[in-house]
């Protein structure tokens, strides 16, 4: 319900008042059958969200993980960088040196003694032999030299039936320099089995006599100027090589004009050499 307004009764002196009532605040509903007012209405207005702070451990989590990604990337960019150089070093340097294997050639071989003997005591076979062998050394480089360690030098039969074994010096091959390596090879009462008696006494009877292959190992520095590689593990193989055994005091000599030299570099990676 409203108020209504009531004009004042005029007052003697002719002025007339208007009395104005102000209107209460509206009062809640009431239910005749219930005495208890009703509340008001509740308001739909929602409260802003709040977003919680991180803890302080993710945060601490967060700055390593991001230190730890930095770290991984400037390891990468940076060893890119070594490789690139690196690279670019070795491209200049062969530029520079044009780098080139050193040769070998097989020259000959005689052999002055090989006796096969069978004790009656024990019946074991022995190998007694002697070799000589020359072989040549070329640098073809201008600007590169190659110094040798001593060379440990090795000759065995197509079946690997070892038949001489000696060493040679240790020498320095200069730019453009040809070097040759004369040595005796030599075995003493040499036991050997069954399957290597009868492989070496098959080999002998060969029209185009025993074939022969020759191994040398050694280690070499290559040297620049005044640079100095460390030592590289090498090994000349030289194959094609046939010959009968000797006889009488006269020494039998090799066939070589098919003999070829092959250089493999030696890598020793712990246990193996490749």
């Amino acid at each position: 319900m409203t108020d209504r307004v009531y004009p004042s009764a005029p007052k003697p002196n002719g002025t007339t008042t208007t009395t104005t009532t102000t209107t209460a605040p509206p009062v809640a509903a009431t239910n005749h059958h219930n005495p208890l007012p009703v509340p008001p209405a509740k308001s739909h207005l929602r409260h802003p969200y709040r977003q919680n702070p991180p803890h302080p451990a993710r945060r601490r989590h967060r700055t390593k993980r991001n230190y730890f990604c930095c770290c991984c990337c400037w390891s990468i960019f940076i060893v890119m960088i070594l490789l690139i150089a690196a690279a670019i070093a070795g491209a200049i340097a062969y530029s520079i040196y044009k780098p080139h294997r050193p040769t070998f050639s097989f020259t000959s071989l005689k052999i002055s003694q090989f006796n096969l003997t069978t004790s009656s005591f024990d019946d074991s076979t022995r190998l007694t032999t002697k070799l000589n062998i020359t072989l040549s050394s070329t640098n073809p480089n201008k600007k590169l030299a190659f110094i040798y360690d001593p060379i440990q030098i090795t000759t065995l039969t197509s079946s690997e039936v070892e038949i001489g074994q000696g060493s040679f010096k240790s020498f320095t091959s200069n730019p453009q320099n040809i070097t040759y390596i004369h040595t005796p090879l030599h075995t003493t009462s040499q036991v050997l089995d069954a399957d290597s008696v009868t492989s070496l006494r098959s080999d002998l009877k060969k029209k185009s006599g025993l074939p022969l292959k020759i191994l040398l190992d050694t280690k070499v520095v290559v040297k620049a100027d005044n640079l100095k590689t460390k030592k590289l593990g090498i090994r000349i193989k030289c194959e094609g090589v046939h010959v009968t055994a000797p006889k009488g005091k006269s020494a039998s000599v090799a066939s070589v004009s098919k003999a070829k030299c092959k250089v493999d570099l030696r890598v020793k990676i712990w246990k193996w050499t490749f």
